[in-house]
């Protein structure tokens, strides 16, 4: 297991963030005092190497933007907190021995720890929830959408997105109800996320009284498509919906388009990032994706984004809402708890009812957000432009 070494970037940019705020308050009222209690570890468990580095990186900006906005207000209860980011690789194995690891650091007593924000992917979450399980800490993750996830029964499991069930009812309706498509190419990729949301989606669509044409499998990270082409022209759909990542879909979307395959295309969440647009070689603009948040740019302000870029010195992108809301909840839940204790924290979070960025948080009882929204872009001048719901 590789685990990188972020805790320069996680305790000193956010230190000078607040440094700075606390010099320009000199000489006014308004002066706030620094964390004086010691610090409370928070681990963001993502992938921060390798194909899915930026979606994972921009998780992990948006929990520092709000830890450095705790801290700079006194920090959490007195406590400064403290983001350290965690590489899994989008692999389940070493997802698995980070979870392990995080174990380690709670039994060994030599660190106050919060919780996890993670993981990113849902295969990855699933891997690593059986070490959280049985942890005294919260776990809430940003992005991992699996339904089962929170049908297992974990006590101590959230998660800030909506899940698969919800996307899939949302995609399916978007084709059906407002693209008035009738016949449908569903392909997905080979690993949970892919299979189940694909599935998911095709049922969905029956339900709504379109047709399934064809339902293709791939392999995560295919980029030829000579196989599976011809069978979605020989289908004959009016549309195509993709179940998978970025780091197919662009090629996908290429390859269809050169064959002449025009048709709407919608994919799903795991497509959300630049590189869909970059990657597909100028064949992207038209198509639709399917998300678990709005733009920063539409609901967060300018003010916001300047904050983020002090904190990471880049511009907040695809998932940075949903790790600055992840983070959100889970510092709020021990603020409302009054206590860093897990059992306290989550009982708290349970009662949680405030609005984010990205959208109302309140919780049932299994840890799924009671009135999740999905969000559908579509590539307008080589940028997402949000066009469901409107704004």
């Amino acid at each position: 297991m590789k685990r990188r070494n972020f805790f320069l970037k996680s305790v000193l940019v956010p230190s000078i963030l607040i440094l700075a705020l606390i010099v320009t308050a000199c000489g006014t009222s308004n002066r706030v005092a620094a964390p004086t209690r010691g610090d409370v570890i928070v681990y963001v468990a993502a992938p921060l190497s390798g194909f899915q580095a930026n979606g994972g990186q921009t998780v992990l900006g948006g929990a520092r933007l709000k830890a450095a906005e705790v801290n700079a207000k006194g920090g959490l209860m007195g406590y400064r907190v403290v983001v350290e980011g965690i590489d899994d690789e989008s692999d389940s194995d070493v997802a698995v021995s980070v979870a392990q690891q995080i174990a380690g650091d709670v039994t060994a007593g030599s660190k106050r720890i919060l919780g996890v924000i993670g993981h990113y992917n849902s295969g990855q979450t699933l891997a690593a929830m059986e070490v959280y399980k049985d942890l005294p800490i919260v776990i809430i993750t940003p992005t991992a959408s699996e339904v089962s996830l929170t049908q297992k029964g974990y006590t101590n499991f959230f998660r800030i997105n909506a899940n698969d069930t919800v996307q899939a009812r949302a995609d399916a309706e978007f084709l059906v109800n407002t693209l008035k498509v009738r016949k449908v190419a569903v392909l997905h990729n080979d690993d949970p996320y892919g299979i189940g949301l694909a599935q998911a989606v095709a049922d969905d669509l029956r339900a709504l009284g379109s047709e399934v044409a064809t339902q293709i499998q791939v392999a995560v990270e295919q980029s030829d498509y000579q196989k599976e082409v011809p069978q979605v022209v020989q289908a004959g759909p009016d549309a195509v919906f993709y179940a998978g990542y970025e780091v197919e879909c662009p090629y996908l979307r290429y390859a269809l388009t050169k064959a002449d395959v025009n048709v709407p295309f919608l994919a799903s969440d795991g497509c959300f990032l630049s590189a869909t647009i970059d990657e597909s070689n100028e064949t992207a603009e038209g198509m639709y994706v399917s998300a678990f948040g709005p733009s920063p740019k539409s609901v967060a302000g300018d003010q916001w984004i300047k904050a983020y870029q002090d904190v990471e010195y880049r511009n907040p992108d695809t998932y940075s809402l949903n790790g600055y809301a992840a983070m959100e909840v889970l510092l709020d839940g021990a603020e409302k708890a009054n206590s860093l204790d897990g059992q306290a924290v989550t009982n708290a979070i349970r009662g949680l009812d405030f609005d984010s960025l990205l959208g109302h948080v309140s919780y049932d009882a299994s840890g799924d957000l009671k009135s999740p929204t999905i969000y559908i872009f579509q590539v307008q001048g080589g940028e997402f432009v949000q066009v469901f719901p409107k704004r």
